[in-house]
């Protein structure tokens, strides 16, 4: 039996601060995006008292959502997946943004007797062979565990942004999930310069990897680095040909039509 061949993931070295010179720009929408925002969330945190909680990546956009939370006292918790398989300056920029902002991010795990059971049957690297066991794979390390993140929640808010790809176009502000809770996206109408235009501003931290030309971060065999013109999320699972690649943490809902066509390159 041939050996499998992993794809080789090159990084540069990141630059610091060059996502900021890159992408942030001050456009004039940006104070009033940042007052609806933080309206968003208290109404969102009112209207589920104890019961809500920002499911973060820790990617750019989730990191300014927990700032707007954190600096205006926000009653939403913050949670993570830890799919087992981050890149280390993922995992460790969630102590500095707890040691940033004071405040304590719950982490979700996959089940360890679920994944060795999977990875007997079909090695460390099923996501290269297969979407069909890609997706078994994403299902174990980020599916199941947000469900457990969840549990007992009403209510869940996002990162999501209509500028990320085309199938993402028609994100709403809020609409239920699939299994009936309300999931806030308070960051659809923002524009990729108006993140790191507020990163920048209010010197929030953000994943190194950023600075490497990452703009959208998952799993470490799963994300490389994208070239000047390539779509936003082409870095992630780019060796399939579909072109509505996702891990199915954001199923569509009758709520959330989707498009067909291809992904959308970096907005300003």
């Amino acid at each position: 039996m041939a050996e499998r061949r992993i794809p080789e993931i090159v990084i540069e070295p990141p630059l610091p601060g060059r996502a900021i010179s890159l992408y942030a720009r001050a456009r004039a929408e940006y104070p009033a995006l940042v007052e609806a925002t933080v309206q968003r969330l208290r109404e969102a945190a009112a209207d589920h008292p104890g019961r809500i909680a920002q499911a973060t990546s820790l990617g750019a956009e989730d990191m300014v959502l927990t700032d707007l939370i954190a600096r205006h006292g926000i009653a939403i918790d913050v949670a993570m997946i830890d799919t087992g398989r981050l890149h280390p300056e993922t995992l460790a920029l969630r102590a500095r943004a707890e040691a940033h902002w004071g405040i304590r991010i719950a982490v979700f795990g996959p089940e360890p007797a679920k994944v060795a059971d999977f990875e007997r049957q079909h090695g460390p690297w099923p996501m290269y062979d297969s979407v069909a066991l890609r997706h078994t794979c994403c299902g174990l390390r980020k599916v199941e565990p947000l469900q457990r993140l969840l549990a007992g929640r009403s209510a869940w808010v996002t990162g999501l942004r209509r500028a990320q790809s085309a199938h993402r176009a028609d994100v709403p502000l809020r609409a239920p999930d699939e299994a009936g809770r309300v999931k806030y996206n308070p960051l659809a109408d923002w524009q990729w310069a108006d993140v790191w235009h507020h990163i920048a501003t209010h010197g929030v931290p953000y994943n190194p990897l950023h600075d490497a030309f990452m703009p959208s971060i998952g799993c470490a065999p799963c994300t490389r680095p994208i070239a000047v013109g390539e779509d936003f999320r082409a870095g992630r699972w780019w060796w399939e040909d579909d072109t509505r690649r996702e891990c199915g943490l954001h199923v569509p809902t009758a709520n959330t039509p989707s498009r067909s066509t291809s992904l959308s390159p970096i907005q300003p």
